[in-house]
């Protein structure tokens, strides 16, 4: 079985010198299973009081104010659902050392036996993938979400949980390949001889233009990541 946990956060702002998260909070923190590339309906979602003021700049961006937080637990309450949540998995996070730091910053901040969450968890940062995939190119959530042709209409504002959920459709389909496939046609004629076909009682199903359409999409898919064989003629 295959676990993998796909994370995102959301913060106070950023610290524009030396550590970026020191002095900042996460407000934020929302993942969601896959197990065995299956997405699951298991998922932690929690807004935490930071204890501080969110920065302009921030608010901006995911639109979550200090009133909204007020009466939300603080990052030592919820710091063991998390990590029991997490631990032993892929966690998969888009930009990771960001999320990753600040996690760790929290940690350590409240004196957690477990101080980096690297040593619990094997984390894969999807960005480098993205980037190692169509380098020279925009390799943001919403470039990703245009490039696997994926609607983004419901992200006005960054959310924890709905970009954790955006991004493990974008790592799956990121990481599916498509693998060339060798027919044995050695014994066609006797596998068609002995089933005894009969063409005419074969009900034939056309695709309608709605599933046509789908179907091309899916084929842009796998040809930006490789070999189509449907269209290699």
């Amino acid at each position: 079985m295959i676990k993998q946990v796909f994370l995102d956060i959301e913060t106070t702002g950023i610290n524009k010198t030396g550590n970026f998260y020191y002095g900042h909070k996460i407000i934020e923190i929302g993942a969601v299973k896959v197990i065995d590339r299956h997405i699951t309906n298991k998922y932690f979602h929690v807004y935490l009081n930071p204890c501080r003021s969110i920065d302009q700049e921030a608010f901006s961006i995911h639109g979550i104010n200090i009133n909204k937080l007020i009466n939300k637990p603080k990052f030592l309450e919820i710091a063991d659902q998390l990590i029991s949540f997490i631990q032993y998995s892929d966690l998969i996070i888009h930009n990771a050392n960001f999320d990753v730091s600040f996690i760790n910053y929290e940690l350590n901040m409240i004196n957690h036996s477990i101080k980096n969450i690297n040593n619990i968890c094997n984390v894969i940062d999807s960005l480098k993938i993205a980037r190692t995939l169509f380098p020279g190119k925009k390799n943001s959530i919403d470039a990703l979400c245009d490039r696997y042709c994926m609607s983004k209409d419901i992200r006005i504002l960054h959310g924890a949980l709905l970009d954790a959920k955006i991004l493990a459709n974008i790592f799956l389909r990121m990481t599916s390949s498509q693998n060339i496939i060798h027919f044995n046609f050695a014994n066609q004629d006797k596998i068609y001889k002995s089933h005894k076909i009969d063409s005419k009682k074969l009900k034939v199903l056309c695709a309608n233009k709605e599933e046509q359409i789908l179907h091309e999409q899916q084929l842009d898919l796998i040809q930006k990541n490789g070999y189509c064989l449907w269209r290699n003629k």
